[in-house]
């Protein structure tokens, strides 16, 4: 039989409309440094900043009032040393920061990023044995204190972004045992070893002195090797899956959503965000190229997108898209 297409009108196609974005979908990045009165345009991230702990509220009260409640924090140390010990300091630049935050505004949900690479003196994301190799086993014990450390500063969730095998198990028993049972961890499950992430290393500090992540980043090629991941973070206590990066990857969130019934979320990275708002500064594209590479994301099949668009995102939806 053949369908017709339905007859439109702007208000019959928001009637019918499939998939929709909503501000409660994002996460926004937000980077803490060491000083004072720095607010500071990231040069490879248009309209992102650093900011240090005395204007940090700038940022918390723009996303305020712009209704995104939710961010994710990550710290630019001024001290590094081979262990990441400024990681788990509890004066460190996050721990600081989360105390800031919740000062600011209680209810604003931090999630933390947990990792090594912008504290190491390497920008590896773990402890090191004398060649220069990860020790996967020795590394879960730094990354449960940095968690541990964030969630008694205040975090409502931790996110594990190093990418070790079993730091899912090894922290979720951690908090347990610490009397924090009650704290989500949203696993960087499917993280591969992408290229779109120079701008964001550029701004945390984070670029390894020598080699490469592709040991414990996944390969770019693979998306059965994904699902594994995913599988493996789930068994171990993940309360949310996710897919990093998202635009690149949209096929591999796809594959997660049919998969597996959890929570998911996508990073939209960096590379993906500093390539369209440069074609936009430059004319090439049009603003609504934003709106629709979001709502790819969200189409895909993520519930939760963390995007450094999450501003453009909550504007858009304000003006009544």
């Amino acid at each position: 039989m053949r369908m017709r297409r339905l007859r439109e009108n702007a208000l019959t196609r928001n009637l019918i409309r499939e998939t929709h974005l909503s501000k409660d979908d994002l996460i926004y990045p937000i980077f803490a440094v060491e000083g004072t009165n720095i607010k500071r345009e990231i040069p490879s991230m248009f309209d992102c900043y650093h900011y240090s702990i005395d204007r940090i509220n700038e940022e918390i009260e723009e996303l305020m009032s712009l209704g995104i409640n939710y961010v994710l924090l990550f710290g630019v140390p001024d001290f590094k040393d081979e262990l990441g010990s400024s990681a788990y300091d509890e004066n460190g630049i996050v721990q600081k920061a989360i105390r800031e935050i919740k000062r600011i505004n209680p209810n604003m949900y931090v999630i933390t990023d947990v990792c090594m690479c912008q504290y190491t003196s390497h920008g590896h994301c773990g402890i090191l044995d004398e060649n220069g190799h990860v020790l996967n086993d020795e590394t879960l014990k730094y990354l449960s204190k940095i968690a541990l450390s964030h969630v008694v500063a205040g975090a409502d969730m931790v996110a594990p972004s190093d990418m070790m095998d079993f730091r899912i198990a090894h922290m979720r028993q951690t908090l347990d045992d610490n009397g924090f049972s009650n704290i989500p961890i949203m696993a960087y499950s499917a993280k591969y070893a992408s290229s779109f992430y120079g701008p964001f290393r550029s701004a945390a500090g984070s670029a390894p002195q020598f080699g490469d992540r592709k040991s414990y980043q996944m390969d770019i090629a693979n998306t059965d090797e994904a699902m594994r991941e995913i599988e493996l973070d789930i068994e171990e206590g993940a309360d949310i899956i996710m897919v990093k990066p998202a635009l690149t990857y949209l096929d591999v969130i796809r594959r997660a959503r049919d998969n597996f019934n959890m929570p998911l979320a996508a990073y939209n990275v960096s590379g993906e965000y500093s390539m369209i708002k440069s074609a936009i500064i430059n004319g090439l594209l049009e603003e609504k190229a934003i709106y629709e590479a979001v709502l790819a994301i969200k189409r895909a099949g993520a519930d939760i997108i963390i995007t450094y668009f999450a501003k453009d995102i909550a504007k858009i939806l304000n003006n009544g898209r």
